[in-house]
């Protein structure tokens, strides 16, 4: 009997440099985000605990190159319940379809349903093959199938054959969608994931996946005929995004256990002064915030003169010193990325969703539960994602960047 248990954790990549190249995806897939912050404790607490317990070249500037093999997918904000938030992906799954609206995460390396719509299919084949999905609050257990596959929004792409894990029994999962869309990077298991499935079989050219988010108060723009639709993931290669610089990678770091994921390495610094040292974290597409290990944490908290609000785990800082503020920057294989001081406060419109007052100004980077050293050092979640254009490639075991038109706007 083959057992596999995965635990919902952030992924890695190294810091050494490898050529930076833009390709448009053969598949993009629209994304969109929903908001629902039921309860702000549980935001912090399925953020950080249960998920972080588990653990260059250059390109053409501009639109990528477009090849065959290509699917673009697009991207809603999505409501998950328990005060967690990001984007999914609406998949068909059998013949005839249901449609069921999956989590995109980086983090996971098995695409799975049945938590909210259950697996109706009578199209899928039952392999035998049990799966086991453990998170530090919920775990669910069920057998994988095979079936067809396919995406809302995009035409004439069906996959078939797509191993699915299904779920017969949940406890304490609490999340509203139906389950996960893994573009995890293939760790110690058998079961493929869904870039590889989809390279071994054929339909697309690469394992290479370019994701773009617009911020959530952006007033972003729709970029298929779903209103929705406020990002894109490029299947097989890059989306049809402008892009504002050129893609620059960075290789999957060496250090365990970051180097299980999409796992890069970075210092950061913050005025001049280190904040963090070169070490390595995970890039993490369903992970809400910025987290930085204990002693960085204190680093940052001290310059910024954030105090912690006890209603929802978020340093405050007052009007005075947000004017104060200075770049956060990431030093990455040669290059800097940056959060402009914009980029590092919690949208406004939504601190009645984090227990927060209208005008309250609540920073985005939170503490890890240990110190800088243990290899897993740094997450960077969807507040850092929104505002870069990010690729993961999995061909050549590295992470991309490059800067999009949200990169400096003044949105929160």
């Amino acid at each position: 009997m083959f057992s596999v248990v995965f635990l919902l954790v952030l992924l890695a990549f190294s810091v050494t440099g490898s050529p930076v190249e833009v390709h448009n995806s053969p598949i993009t897939l629209p994304m969109t985000g929903r908001l629902a912050f039921s309860n702000a404790t549980a935001l912090l607490r399925h953020d950080s605990e249960a998920r972080l317990a588990a653990f260059g070249e250059y390109s053409t500037h501009g639109r990528s190159e477009a090849y065959s093999h290509r699917l673009k997918v697009p991207l809603s904000q999505a409501d998950f319940g328990g005060g967690f938030f990001g984007y999914t992906v609406k998949v068909n799954i059998g013949n005839p379809p249901i449609t069921y609206n999956l989590i995109v995460d980086t983090a996971s390396a098995i695409t799975w349903v049945g938590t909210g719509i259950p697996y109706l299919s009578r199209s899928g084949v039952d392999t035998g093959v049990p799966v086991a999905v453990d998170y530090r609050y919920g775990s669910f257990r069920g057998t994988i199938f095979e079936d067809q596959l396919s995406f809302e929004g995009v035409e004439n792409f069906i996959i078939s054959g797509m191993p699915i894990g299904v779920v017969s029994n949940t406890q304490d999962i609490a999340i509203n969608v139906d389950g996960v869309l893994g573009i995890g990077p293939t760790s110690e298991q058998t079961i493929p994931t869904f870039t590889d499935f989809l390279m071994s079989r054929g339909y697309i050219l690469r394992a290479f996946i370019g994701m773009f988010f617009q911020p959530i108060d952006a007033n972003p723009q729709p970029v298929g005929s779903n209103p929705h639709d406020y990002g894109e993931l490029g299947i097989g290669g890059g989306t049809d995004t402008d892009l504002h610089d050129y893609i620059s990678y960075t290789g999957i770091t060496a250090t365990a256990p970051s180097s299980q994921y999409w796992g890069i390495d970075q210092r950061i610094t913050y005025a001049g002064g280190v904040i963090q040292v070169k070490t390595a974290g995970v890039v993490d597409s369903g992970c809400t915030f910025l987290y930085l290990a204990s002693d960085a944490y204190e680093r940052y908290r001290a310059v910024t003169g954030g105090i912690l609000n006890p209603a929802n785990g978020l340093l405050q800082i007052s009007p005075q010193q947000y004017d104060q503020l200075h770049d956060l920057q990431f030093h990455t294989s040669g290059r800097i990325y940056k959060l402009v001081p914009n980029a590092q406060i919690w949208p406004r419109s939504l601190n009645n969703n984090i227990n927060g007052g209208l005008n309250d100004i609540f920073l985005i980077v939170k503490a890890l539960e240990t110190p800088t050293g243990l290899g897993k050092d740094f997450v960077l979640g969807y507040v850092f994602l929104q505002r870069y254009y990010t690729v993961f490639d999995s061909d050549r075991r590295r992470v991309g960047f490059a800067r999009t038109a949200y990169t400096d706007i003044v949105v929160n």
